[in-house]
């Protein structure tokens, strides 16, 4: 499948948007791939990074792929390797660092397939990290391998595939620890099928898992000290680059407003804009180096990239022709209100202070920004 024949809906799994790099990356590196894997680690890091700019060619055949996760190549060099070497890969960040879409990318890449995945909240249960029943057979047989109904997890150990366990620190901490025995013996025991050959359902080659925890939010379960060894931690931070974030931005939220049947109408200035205000609220700190008060609230790129969006809506549907610079101190109050009501006011001292000094050195854009102040106040 590809990017010309996509499905009719709104999110497109990697491994079908995909397909045609995967294809490619299949046939153009045929060097040395761990047990069960599609592509080799090479091409792994390749299908997540990009080829930078210039078209691998196979024969007659060229292909350019595209960046997908914007980040350090040591980070996803380090993540591909812990993979080959059948450890749990634990992704751990501030929320909208692109965790969920970094171990998306490692498993439609690995394995073909990123839809082996749990959800983790405080109402996700063993049963959906190991196994389950259907209890109609269960009734009428007993006990057998046809009754068992397998979690994701199962799945991918008895295929060798990837298995994703989204946000595993909102699980309770037994619910975790049912992931101990599972990393490190490689298989799950069955205790309904004694005597039976499904008795212990082990791990086909190619089998590994990918966590993702948001160690700031609330409501988060501490990770014990035997599930934490059997993970790989890496720590996924905001892109360094502002050039680098602003393409993203400027990339997701383009598409975004694709869908929704419009065409993108906000400009470079009005993004840079804004992903220069998203980061000196994140990092406390201008880029002039002037001091910047921090909201409690995670100004992240995710963020970012829904502001954007917002405002490209915005200009479509509801100010055709017009300037989507005014809409964005909205925009962002709605951002920093989040967590805490008095994040508002240090919205206003970020005005106050860095942008009324841009807009007194005479920058026309937050000039417009700095009259626009009264927005906030409302």
């Amino acid at each position: 499948m590809t990017s010309t024949s996509l499905p009719d809906r709104q999110v497109v799994p990697p491994e079908q948007r995909y397909a045609a790099e995967l294809e490619f990356l299949a046939g153009y590196d045929d060097g040395p791939r761990p047990p069960g894997w599609r592509l080799t680690p090479r091409a792994v890091v390749t299908f997540v990074l990009g080829s930078g700019g210039e078209k691998l060619k196979q024969g007659r055949r060229g292909l350019l792929i595209e960046p997908k996760f914007v980040g350090d190549r040591a980070l996803v060099e380090r993540c591909v390797v812990t993979l080959a070497g059948e450890r749990g890969l634990l992704l751990v960040g501030e929320p909208g660092t692109a965790k969920s879409m970094l171990s998306e990318l490692l498993a439609a890449a690995v394995c073909g397939s990123s839809a082996l995945t749990v959800q983790g909240t405080a109402g996700t249960t063993e049963d959906q990290l190991k196994y389950g029943w259907n209890y109609a057979l269960l009734l009428a047989k007993g006990p057998s391998r046809e009754a068992l109904v397998p979690s994701p997890v199962l799945t991918a150990m008895t295929t060798g595939a990837v298995a994703r366990v989204e946000e595993v620190t909102r699980c309770l901490p037994e619910v975790q620890d049912a992931l101990v025995s599972l990393l490190s013996e490689r298989r799950i025991a069955v205790p309904e099928l004694a005597g039976s050959a499904d008795a212990q359902l082990h791990a086909a080659p190619g089998f590994t898992l990918i966590a993702t925890a948001n160690l700031r939010d609330k409501g988060v379960s501490e990770m014990s000290a035997a599930l934490k060894r059997r993970f790989n931690f890496e720590t996924v931070g905001p892109i360094g680059d502002l050039a680098a974030e602003i393409e993203l931005v400027r990339r997701q939220s383009t598409a975004a407003v694709a869908r929704a049947g419009a065409a993108y109408g906000v400009d470079d200035t009005v993004l840079e804009a804004l992903v220069t205000a998203f980061r000196d609220l994140r990092t406390g700190r201008s880029v002039e180096g002037w001091d910047v008060e921090r909201p409690s609230t995670v100004m992240s790129t995710a963020e970012a990239v829904s502001v954007a969006t917002s405002l490209g809506v915005s200009a479509a549907y509801l100010d055709a022709g017009g300037d989507p610079l005014g809409g964005l101190p909205g925009q962002l109050i709605g951002v920093v209100r989040k967590d805490d009501p008095g994040d508002a006011a240090r919205l206003l001292g970020y005005w106050d202070g860095p942008v009324r000094r841009r807009a007194e050195q005479g920058a026309a854009t937050w000039r417009t920004l700095w009259d626009l102040r009264p927005v906030l106040e409302g």
